[in-house]
């Protein structure tokens, strides 16, 4: 169920403007989410507003060795968060170097992760800055800024 949940966060807070999210309640009575509507039940669409963030952080909330100024990006992802592989790609893509921790499976991801109290992922923070979700667009402008 943990799971479950973490995915509809992630993907209510990384995905404005991918695709549409549909919502339908099953025979049994539990609802289910999705990007493409089914095909023998009746469903709505779910309206999302645009919630892609980026904010100042308190300097407290993030590692050490990025309290120095340092512009390398760090990344708090999960392996079946699609969008983040988007947002990882598009570093590789781009040369910009990046740390990512897996709030699954690695340990300090997910201390740093609850420390940032941190609803869904992808997180990404450069600097003391702090966006939720990933827009390319959003991310230069965060980067360069």
């Amino acid at each position: 169920m943990r799971g479950l949940t973490a995915c509809i966060a992630g993907l209510l807070f990384a995905c404005t403007s991918l695709a549409e999210i549909y919502q339908w309640t099953d025979e049994k009575g539990n609802r289910h989410f999705g990007d493409r509507p089914p095909r023998d039940a009746a469903h709505e669409t779910v309206r999302l507003r645009n919630i892609n963030t980026f904010r100042s952080v308190s300097t407290d909330e993030l590692p050490e060795w990025a309290k120095s100024g340092n512009r390398e990006v760090i990344i708090y992802t999960a392996g079946w968060c699609g969008i983040c592989k988007q947002a990882t790609q598009y570093f590789r893509d781009t040369g910009i170097p990046y740390r990512e921790y897996d709030i699954e499976k690695s340990d300090r991801g997910r201390r740093d992760f609850t420390r940032l109290k941190a609803r869904g992922v992808p997180v990404i923070l450069v600097g003391d800055k702090r966006m939720n979700g990933f827009s390319s667009r959003r991310f230069q402008a965060l980067y360069d800024g």
